[in-house]
């Protein structure tokens, strides 16, 4: 019988048969697997399977409402993931292959590859015995080793009920949370979604709390002198400092630390402009000391710390170096696994260092090569246990070069490379050296204190060249090899220039992805509790392969907006936290609950925790949470709320926001009239920002982010009206349906000037409402009945028309292309003109010409027919012509069908191998290397998207780059409509 081996993914599949081959004999490769006499060896591609609840205990209607709440299912099913379902049927077809006896779970060593193996085992229903390979080094002999001694199913038992429990808790959480928030903050009408869960939330938390701490913020204002001294050799700068203030002194009234108390601040103008009075043109007696000091290169990167280096030096989003890391991986083969939370390699690694090594050296990346080639001359590559550490490698080790030097990466891809292949000869060349020097000038009792920080040896800051100061923490201007100007021993200075300059104190700097990452990386380091925080010690909020897609998650739930480099929470994240504090549930935002599981599934995987207990506390903390959204019976949330300065539309009294309203309250000593609003009308949280310019103006928008009961997103301005029913205001949605003209009133256009002549009577068109109208559609003075009817939306299918484009279509008979319309059978984007149709007698849609460009075809042009790509066949053109619409290609063989019946019968023909036109490299991992017809490129391409599930779940038209398609692409993601022009690229003739 033969014994199956499952790995997680193709590259340690290919691992595993290269190093059993020597011993087990030549492996023959198929399409899924490996197959030798008595081996099968197989790969996942990562989570193959996930869980659900059984349908009869997760009603599909219903779900959002309390009565069907909580969801506490007593198993739960599985369900294949689509987009690797082909890849889960081959694994399960091998595992019920007769000739089977045994599987082996190579999944990677750690709680996660344990769950991947166990579901695919559940899922195929398969009864064989199992034994564990464990692996923390992927070098040949140590893969040998690990068959050698291969685990029993027993052993592994307490890991695998450890992985099921975090994958349960996480969906009862995840699921019952989210649902329970939704009804209660939908519960007045309307549909709110909003998601919670265990890594998002308290995530979300770490942001808002910076935001109400910079919302909060009151600036001091405080006082810096500076000095310049000049001394025989020439002048050098200082900063006053006080040498007898110390930290603790100086907070001791004080019940927090102030972060903003420094030596080297004077919080009085008067004493700081005393201070440099009194010194200015006096003399100095000086003292400096003088030492050296190293500086280590960083580590080597794992996942989450490349990510925020590559946002810091490039702006790349977490999301978007994670996906070049992967094609890196997968497509290029020139990177390491990139999920990985580990900084070092295995113990027995040093060998693969040095190769990998002299594939760099005798590489053609110049910029690279002299470096690798000194750390050989050098005898750089050492065991250390800084770098080769088994205890601090996890599931994967640190990410660094292969041994492939790759070839035809992107402009992104290079970058990315570079910074890996950099930090990892760095680390093993000698630290930088340099010279600290601290000069006091003492003046009439004043100290001044110059810091001078002289490069000696570069080490492996030679490695970035000019970019060598960014490189080192706290990096200052003598990094960059600044000397002090020499003072002799016993000289005097004197003090030429001393300024006292005003400075504030700022707030906190939000978070950019780089700073988030490393917030949800050290989650851990704020949790109180010590056990808990030793149990988060190495995990933080999320795992290094997640952390990208919860930032996004946060940002396409409307939680966050990223504005440049920053990251902002909105009013619907506020609302949030608002209202987890208020319902008592606040559990849900901190990562004590992360730290918390952490402990107990540690216990569980040392055998002192049942799997029964933990997740019978999992189902109590879940009811819990649903019974206090459920049962929560007052009329608002306590909170931080707004008192807005626009005054109330109605009577002028103040406006005051709570949890679900913003609400009238009346003036002093007054009661509120009855005007308020909600939040969040349609699904949309209004920022207060929002409000006082609505309040302020009574309309506001177009608006985007509204959502219909059917759950279709709308973009809508909204207008206050005065209602005659209620004698006071309301709000109004104002899609731009002006119906104005139809009352009979007399419309005045004498203070507008026309944007052009109407095209159906040469009359003159103006704004009207939210149309443009032709001034004979309506009455007027000049003519009291209408009789033109020419009309057109300000607002067309959501893509807001300005006046430079009305102009446009009046003068020139059509519009720019425009990108922001929607489709309402779709609900998809899509670009188009707005051109006059001068046959249909209105504005219609007019789309950009194909980006295909015509057929080429080979020789003369010939006579009698021809057969086109479609299969029809057509007389041919005598002579090269304009090309000719669609329409008239099918009037053409239509007529000339006769014809081809005379013509001497043709042999259907087979596109031979080698015709066609031949794909890139890029594109030929697609679509495959054979020369290929371009229509044929465009189905095979939406044929691989389907497949690999690649449409935009928000937007249809938009295609997500997997790592083959972002060769292609270009960038992470494009529309259908960009696909032909971006394919022409990558086509060339034979």
């Amino acid at each position: 019988m033969k014994t199956l081996v499952i790995a997680e993914k193709p590259s340690v599949a290919q691992d595993i048969v290269r190093a059993m081959t020597p011993t087990v004999g030549k492996f023959e490769k198929h399409d899924e697997y490996f197959e030798s006499d008595d081996w099968l060896v197989t790969s996942a591609v990562g989570h193959l399977v996930e869980i659900q609840a059984p349908e009869e205990f997760d009603v599909k209607r219903g779900k959002w409402s309390f009565a069907n709440l909580p969801v506490i299912p007593p198993y739960f099913d599985l369900k294949p993931i689509d987009k690797t379902k082909t890849r889960l049927n081959a694994i399960v077809k091998l595992a019920k292959r007769k000739d089977v006896g045994a599987l082996v779970n190579a999944c990677d060593a750690g709680r996660e590859g344990e769950l991947i193996f166990r579901l695919i085992q559940q899922y195929a229903k398969s009864a064989h015995p199992v034994k564990r390979l464990w692996l923390q080094s992927m070098t040949p002999a140590a893969i040998r080793e690990g068959f050698d001694s291969l685990r029993t199913d027993a052993q592994m038992l307490p890991l695998a009920d450890a992985a099921r429990c975090r994958s349960e808790a996480d969906w009862m959480v995840g699921i019952n949370g989210t649902r329970a928030m939704t009804a209660f903050n939908s519960r007045d009408g309307g549909f709110f979604l909003t998601t919670v869960g265990r890594v998002q939330t308290p995530t979300l938390s770490v942001v808002v709390e910076r935001e109400e701490k910079i919302r909060k913020f009151v600036s001091r204002d405080y006082w810096e002198i500076h000095a310049s001294f000049l001394a025989e050799a020439g002048e050098y700068p200082a900063k006053w400092f006080d040498p007898k203030w110390k930290k603790a002194a100086a907070n001791a009234d004080n019940a927090e630390p102030d972060a903003e108390l420094k030596a080297d601040r004077v919080w009085s103008e008067r004493e700081a402009l005393a201070i440099a009075d009194a010194v200015r043109g006096k003399a100095a007696t000086v003292t400096e000391e003088s030492k050296p000091t190293t500086q280590a290169a960083g580590l080597l990167f794992d996942l989450t710390s490349l990510q925020r280096e590559a946002n810091g030096k490039f702006g790349f989003s977490a999301k978007t170096t994670l996906s070049i890391a992967q094609s890196l991986y997968e497509r290029h083969k020139a990177l390491t696994y990139p999920r990985t939370d580990s900084r070092a390699l295995p113990e027995d690694y040093v060998p693969v260092v040095k190769q990998t090594f002299e594939m760099l050296a005798a590489s053609s990346m110049k910029h690279l090569a002299p470096h690798a080639a000194t750390a050989l001359k050098g005898n750089y590559i050492k065991p250390s246990k800084r770098i080769f550490d088994n205890s601090k490698v996890s599931d994967h080790f640190a990410i660094i070069p292969t041994l492939q030097a790759p070839s035809g990466l992107s402009d992104a891809e290079q970058k990315l490379y570079d910074l890996v292949v950099r930090r990892f000869m760095a680390v093993f060349f000698p630290s930088a050296e340099y010279l600290v020097t601290t000069r006091i000038s003492q003046a009439v009792g004043h100290s001044f204190k110059t810091e001078g920080k002289v490069l000696v040896k570069p080490g492996w800051l030679a490695i970035y060249g000019k970019e060598a100061a960014d490189e080192v923490a706290d990096a200052k201007e003598g990094d960059k090899g600044q000397s002090l100007v020499p003072v002799k021993p016993g000289e005097m200075v004197r003090a030429e220039v001393v300024e006292a300059k005003g400075l504030k104190t700022r707030p906190p700097a939000r978070y950019t992805e780089a700073t988030l990452l490393g917030a949800m990386e050290g989650a851990g380091k704020t949790i109180d509790d010590d056990e808990l925080r030793e149990a988060m010690q190495e995990k933080g909020l999320g795992t290094p392969a997640t952390r990208a897609a919860t930032i996004e998650g946060l940002i396409n739930e409307k939680y966050m907006l990223r504005e440049g480099r920053e990251l902002i929470p909105t009013a619907k994240a506020f609302q949030l936290m608002t209202l987890l504090r208020g319902l008592g549930v606040e559990e849900l935002s901190r990562a004590d609950l992360t730290g918390e599981w952490e402990y107990k599934l540690a216990q569980m995987e040392h055998g002192k925790l049942s799997r029964e207990t933990f997740m019978a506390e999992i189902a109590a903390m879940t009811k819990k949470l649903v019974d206090k959204a459920k049962g929560y019976d007052k009329d608002t949330i306590p909170g931080d709320y707004a008192t807005l300065t626009a005054p109330c539309p109605n009577c002028g009294g103040v406006i005051k926001e709570n949890y679900r309203r913003y609400t009238c309250v009346g003036k002093k000593g007054d009661d509120g009239c009855g005007f308020s609003f909600g939040k969040t009308p349609a699904g949309r949280t209004f920022e207060v920002a929002e409000v006082e310019q609505f309040l302020r103006d009574k309309r506001i928008g177009p608006l985007d982010g509204f959502r219909s009961k059917a759950g279709w997103p709308f973009t809508a301005e909204m207008v206050i009206k005065f209602d005659e029913e209620t004698k006071n205001y309301k709000l109004e949605f104002d899609f731009g349906d002006d119906k104005a003209g139809e009352t009979g009133e007399i419309v005045d256009f004498s203070g507008q000037q026309s944007l052009g002549a109407c095209p159906k009577c040469g009359a003159g068109v103006f704004e009207h409402g939210k149309n443009y109208v032709c001034e004979k559609s309506v009455p007027t003075n000049a003519q009291p009945t209408p009789s033109c009817d020419f009309k057109t939306g300000q607002m067309i299918l959501q893509q807001p028309v300005e006046r430079e484009q009305m102009v446009k279509l009046l003068t020139t008979g059509k519009t720019d292309l425009l990108d922001k319309f929607v489709s309402m059978r779709t609900r998809r984007p899509f670009k188009a003109m707005l051109a006059w149709d001068a046959e249909a007698g209105k504005v219609n849609f007019e789309f950009a010409p194909s980006k295909f460009p015509p057929r080429k075809t080979a020789g003369p042009p010939r006579t009698g027919t021809v057969k086109t790509p479609f299969g029809k066949t057509v007389a041919a053109k005598k002579a090269a012509g304009p090309a000719v619409k669609k329409v008239a290609a099918k009037k053409v063989a239509a007529k000339k069908a006769p014809a081809a019946k005379t013509a001497k019968p043709k042999v259907p023909r087979v596109a031979k191998p080698g015709s066609g036109l031949k794909p890139s490299d890029a594109l030929a991992a697609v679509i495959g290397a054979e020369p290929v017809a371009r229509t044929q490129v465009i189905k095979k391409l939406w044929d691989y998207i389907k497949a690999e599930n690649l449409q935009d779940a928000t937007n249809k038209r938009a295609i997500n780059a997997d790592a083959k398609l972002l060769a292609v692409f270009g960038k992470p993601q494009v529309t259908m409509f960009e696909l032909a022009g971006i394919v022409g690229k990558h086509l060339t003739a034979e």
